[in-house]
């Protein structure tokens, strides 16, 4: 898969593309509905599949003071489309003078100049342009005119019918129903990053951790998580290839040692290799608790080995 940080210069072969747009956060099996109707059209018209997404997302551009809200920054949204087969990914630089665009200007000079894009798949609710003006009529009324196809996918629903959004993970995940974000995610939800350096005071106790920032990432329940975490081991040229390994996560504030910083902690069971400086996919299987205040390390050491033996116990039951 390539990756394009602008929409201009692109080469020959990832022009003409099947175009999928939108933002796609979390690539839930909502998102993965419309990347496979794009990807029956582009196998039609044997051309490339591409998805054109924006970053940073534009509710952090026009509600900066929000707390973290991604379910998947680039790298992990990147990962995930991969994952589905998408062969070119377009990240458009969104910036408040980018806002200000015409949809117009956005179908005539990134559409159709840019891209050269041969057909475009977008949501039932697709807005886009300076203050929302342009929506999915107007896309298809313009693009036959430009000489792009468009397909307006409808609403996916469950089984339950229960719309697929990234809203309703992101409750799920702040309630702990870490098995509800699944079902709609389609996988477990993950937090990925390079090994972070801490104060190591895991090894004090006998229980070392691998620490990844929460700083571009939404923050779920505070508290421990059974979690199975994959390590890159190399890749070819299918893709990358990971050893998943069980293990336990505090994601706090370590209150315990006036920790300030929300943080990820993940203890691997039966693993003693350096992992420094490598990057690090957690999957947060199972919440077992929240996050609470110890009255000194013996108690907080109890109790990470009550938690363990939980998380084991758990993992066991639940197929990798």
């Amino acid at each position: 898969m390539t990756i394009f940080h602008s929409s201009r210069s692109v080469p020959a072969e990832a022009r003409g593309a099947v175009v999928a747009i939108g933002n796609f956060d979390g690539v839930h099996l909502g998102h993965q509905a419309v990347l496979a109707q794009a990807r029956a059209v582009a196998e039609r018209l044997d051309a490339p599949l591409a998805v054109l997404t924006f970053e940073p997302h534009p509710r952090s551009v026009f509600q900066p003071n929000l707390p973290p809200f991604r379910l998947t920054p680039l790298p992990a949204k990147v990962e995930a489309l991969k994952a589905v087969g998408v062969d070119h990914v377009f990240v458009l630089d969104f910036t408040p003078e980018f806002s200000r665009r015409s949809a117009e200007d956005f179908m005539t000079s990134v559409l159709q100049s840019d891209l050269g894009a041969r057909h475009i798949v977008v949501g039932w609710d697709f807005c886009f342009g300076h203050k929302r003006s342009g929506n999915a009529a107007l896309l298809t009324e313009r693009g036959a005119e430009l000489g792009f196809g468009v397909t307006v996918t409808e609403v996916v629903k469950t089984d339950d019918a229960e719309i697929y959004s990234s809203s309703r993970i992101r409750e799920c995940l702040k309630a702990g129903d870490l098995a509800g974000a699944a079902a709609l995610l389609g996988r477990p939800w993950e937090v990925d990053g390079m090994i972070l350096h801490g104060d190591k005071r895991g090894r004090t106790i006998g229980f070392p951790t691998a620490n990844i920032s929460m700083e571009a990432y939404m923050h779920p329940s505070l508290g421990v998580y059974a979690v199975r975490a994959g390590m890159r081991e190399g890749g070819d040229a299918v893709g990358d290839v990971y050893r998943w390994v069980d293990g336990i996560a505090n994601l706090g504030r370590r209150p315990t040692v006036d920790g300030s910083r929300v943080q990820l902690e993940v203890h691997l069971f039966d693993f003693n290799e350096d992992l420094y400086g490598r990057f690090l996919r957690v999957q947060l299987i199972e919440f077992l608790r929240g996050e609470k205040k110890f009255d000194g390390l013996d108690s907080l050491k109890a109790q990470i080995t009550s938690d363990c033996e939980q998380a084991r116990l758990r993992l066991a039951e639940i197929p990798a």
